[in-house]
């Protein structure tokens, strides 16, 4: 009796599948596409779900199919689960014999400050599959299976033991060829120049122009949303940019972007 009572609880992997799918596409259709099924079949699959569940899943309105409350909140358990089986099943094929470590990191801290790092971590922990997320929200550490994480901000990350790992530091930055053209010797002259801002921390160049008492321009500017796109922008003599110096070594020992004033500020969270 217990057996078959747990069994009722644990779907075929087929059923899963196929409601995540038109859970994500908000379609049998496009979810028959994707698995490359029948939509009559993805109709079935999920009916049989709803049946052995006894819950209701979707709404059919029309020609729509819309989740329930009950249907959202399971969609969200199902795919992290389905997710993590995935990880699993690829990780036991490429190493059966190590463990499995995923982590979260921000996209451009990420290719410029860990990758270089990471051989050493590689070579002495040669059993570990590494799974790297990237993405510049924060992660959700126990729906999506992250069981590390690096990110920008206060340690306020509920479940979560957080480690201090440095402070960030921003200095302007330019091309070589942009400071001759806009003639820039003093806080003042960056203030006039086109700058570069930084979706997430828009309030970085008033802080910075703060510290000098200097009122920043209206002059010409461009948002971006990550700090790769901001430098390769400096670089090409598109703007200043304040940017962190860890994040931009290579550019600095290249000569491709210069300090134009060497006064740093802390970035706020």
């Amino acid at each position: 009796m217990e057996l078959s009572y747990q069994r009722r609880f644990l779907p075929s992997t087929s059923m899963l599948v196929a409601f995540d799918s038109a859970a994500r596409h908000g379609s049998f259709t496009a979810a028959a596409e994707e698995l490359n099924l029948t939509q009559g079949a993805i109709s079935r699959q999920i009916r049989s779900l709803e049946e052995q569940l006894d819950v209701q899943l979707f709404r059919r309105v029309n020609r729509t199919v819309v989740l329930t409350e009950a249907g959202r909140v399971y969609a969200k358990d199902i795919h992290s689960a389905l997710q993590k089986i995935r990880t699993a099943s690829l990780s036991i094929k490429t190493n059966p014999r190590g463990g499995v470590l995923n982590v979260g990191i921000l996209p451009t801290f990420g290719t410029r400050w860990l990758m270089p790092r990471f051989p050493t971590f590689l070579e002495e922990n040669p059993s570990i599959t590494v799974n790297f997320v990237s993405k510049l929200s924060q992660f959700d550490l126990q729906n999506e299976g992250i069981h590390a994480a690096i990110h920008f901000g206060l340690p306020e990350w509920p479940g979560a033991d957080a480690i201090f790992l440095m402070n960030e530091e921003s200095v302007p930055v330019a091309s070589q060829q942009f400071c001759d053209e806009h003639k820039i010797s003093s806080v003042k002259d960056i203030a006039k120049a086109p700058l570069l801002h930084l979706s997430s921390r828009t309030g970085a160049w008033q802080d910075w122009f703060s510290k000098f008492d200097v009122e920043m321009s209206e002059g010409q500017s461009l948002l971006f949303e990550e700090f790769s796109l901001v430098a390769q922008a400096a670089t090409a003599g598109l703007g200043a940019a304040l940017l962190p110096k860890f994040l931009i070594k290579n550019e600095l020992e290249r000569k491709e972007l210069t300090i134009l004033f060497d006064e740093a500020v802390p970035t706020s969270s």
